[in-house]
């Protein structure tokens, strides 16, 4: 008869952990599966540090998600005894003048200033001259650039997170199914019936998190709305940390007005001597399982060349590690958190389309909200499947309470 419990949870990185934590919290009856064993390196969810910022350029209707992240995040510390967000200030820059598109949206500084001041999150407007003033370690700026500096925003640790929320759900009474391959989905009356390689789990509800496997397992219409981009992390060696001191921030330079022209970065970790830095890229496709994971010289080269050479101080083109992960993108590069089209109790909760993580704890809450309540106490209708031609909902967009 296989295991059966009142909710599955499939998928169990970044937003099925959360997920997962969230349904054993109320004290419900699930089950959690994964083919791999999180956290792991697999999908999208590992490199150590991942950007948190209150303040959403991506738009305001995600402010919600991450405000309610900030707060799980700091409850689970205090659970747990992990540190698990790092407030070291988050900076959001741009030319300052001239029509710009960054993250798919245009205006990404302006519309990031717009949602702190309506949501009234602490930050301040910097031009380039005090950009360089408080912060060496960016280098040529003209003067000319606008930035939005959050002292609340930061980084996260993805690992850890996810970590600390599946220990949770365990002692909290969930149990966690890892190694274990799901092959099918089907909706049978008022439950639903999961065949995977170790059996088959049954369950009235399920949530489907599970990042670039999600298209494959659904099939139609996902299948035509997620793709999957392969992106690299890159840790580059520093001469001289120096100029990197307690005060630095994670942050998003836009150097050019278009969404190649741009990278992140963190500060140097405790007793590192190197620096973390990304772009993205959305122009080249894989597959979750035929994804290219290993990064090669010539990608890190262009990397630095491209972004970093005259840019950050002390970066040196001297590798000291890279990364690949995936980004499961919909068309617009939004969230989808909604029901499935044709199976009334899946809820699929994909894809975070390169901006999730620090969403997730947040996202995790809202699924166990719509699962267990039907309703959620944050809007998730600008995450429905409706939003996209021809695409319906089984039971229409989720709504907020």
């Amino acid at each position: 008869m296989g295991e059966r419990a009142d909710f599955l949870v499939v998928g169990l990185g970044a937003m099925g952990s959360a997920a997962l934590y969230q349904l054993a919290k109320r004290g419900a009856s699930v089950i959690g599966l994964d083919r791999f064993a999180p956290p792991h390196t697999m999908g999208s969810s590992h490199g150590e540090t991942r950007i948190t910022r209150q303040a959403i350029g991506e738009g305001r209707d995600y402010v919600p998600l991450v405000l309610a992240s900030h707060r799980i995040w700091r409850e689970l510390e205090a659970e747990t005894g992990e540190s698990l967000l790092q407030a070291c200030g988050a900076l959001v820059m741009a030319p300052g003048t001239g029509a710009t598109s960054h993250h798919g949206k245009p205006d990404f500084v302006r519309n990031s200033i717009a949602a702190a001041r309506d949501f009234d999150i602490a930050h301040e407007v910097l031009d380039g001259h005090e950009v360089a003033r408080r912060f060496p370690q960016f280098l040529n700026l003209d003067g000319s650039e606008t930035a939005y500096y959050e002292p609340g925003g930061g980084y996260v640790r993805p690992e850890r997170c996810i970590a600390a929320q599946l220990t949770r759900a365990a002692a909290l009474g969930a149990a966690i199914r890892t190694g274990v391959e799901v092959l099918s989905i089907a909706q049978e009356g008022d439950g639903v019936r999961v065949e995977t390689t170790a059996g088959r789990f049954s369950a009235g509800e399920v949530v489907v998190s599970a990042g670039a496997w999600t298209a494959p397992i659904l099939g139609a219409p996902f299948d035509g709305l997620l793709s999957v981009k392969r992106q690299l992390l890159h840790w580059f060696e520093l001469d001289d940390a120096g100029a990197y001191g307690p005060g630095s921030p994670v942050y998003i330079w836009m150097h050019g007005t278009t969404d190649i022209d741009y990278f992140y970065g963190f500060p140097p970790q405790a007793g590192e001597t190197s620096v973390k830095v990304a772009t993205e890229q959305y122009a080249a496709e894989t597959t979750a399982d035929g994804a290219d994971r290993a990064v090669h010289p010539e990608e890190s080269a262009a990397m630095y060349r491209r972004h970093i050479a005259g840019r950050l101080a002390g970066a040196t083109p001297r590798v000291a590690r890279a990364a690949a992960c995936l980004y499961t993108v919909t068309p617009d590069r939004g969230f989808i958190i909604d029901r499935h089209p044709r199976l009334s109790r899946v809820l699929v909760v994909s894809a975070c389309s390169g901006h999730g993580f620090k969403h997730s704890a947040g996202i995790g809450a809202v699924a166990a909200e719509l699962v267990t309540e039907g309703r959620s106490r944050i809007d998730t209708r600008p995450f429905a499947l409706g939003r996209f031609p021809g695409v319906g909902s089984a039971a229409g967009p989720a709504m907020k309470s």
